[in-house]
């Protein structure tokens, strides 16, 4: 289902998570899950996937990962802050030493002036280590474009994260 360049990112992910003995949790709104998926199509990945936040909405947000309202009110869901409160959310609330967030407008609708299709906000949380956050404007790729964009970026941080 997915294509083959993101799996192996997962799969070399898995590899590396588990010979360092950490876990991972992701906190996805507009890619759904799709980070998870990739993670959980790797055999072995239980030995690396705590668990997966799908916060779609912002009382999702808020109540799961514990996402200020103010922060969401005052500079809504696809934003640099937000993605960082999402993906800290995601490490205080699981067993996870490393947690992944995304945050996105994948379109065809939804875009604005400000924040069109394709702007997507990730960050990674790692025990012990400054979060880390990071902006995308991946263009009107199609709403399925621009989700798996997102994932093969978050991939890549979650990467970075471990060196």
């Amino acid at each position: 289902m997915l294509p083959d360049d993101v799996l192996a990112s997962a799969a070399a992910l898995v590899v590396q998570m588990t010979a360092a003995g950490l876990k991972l949790a992701t906190a996805e709104s507009c890619t759904g899950g799709l980070v998870a998926a990739a993670i959980t199509d790797v055999a072995g990945s239980s030995a690396v996937l705590d668990r997966g936040f799908v916060t779609y909405s912002n009382e999702a947000k808020m109540a799961v990962l514990g996402v200020d309202p103010q922060m969401l009110g005052a500079l809504g869901a696809v934003s640099g802050p937000v993605a960082i409160a999402m993906a800290e959310g995601a490490l205080r609330f699981s067993l996870a030493d490393v947690a992944v967030a995304i945050t996105g407008i994948a379109g065809p609708g939804g875009g604005t002036e400000t924040k069109p299709v394709g702007l997507v906000h990730l960050a990674v949380a790692r025990m012990g280590r400054p979060t880390v956050e990071d902006v995308c404007h991946f263009g009107d790729l199609g709403r399925s474009g621009v989700r798996m964009a997102a994932v093969r970026k978050a991939l890549a941080m979650i990467h970075a994260a471990l060196v």
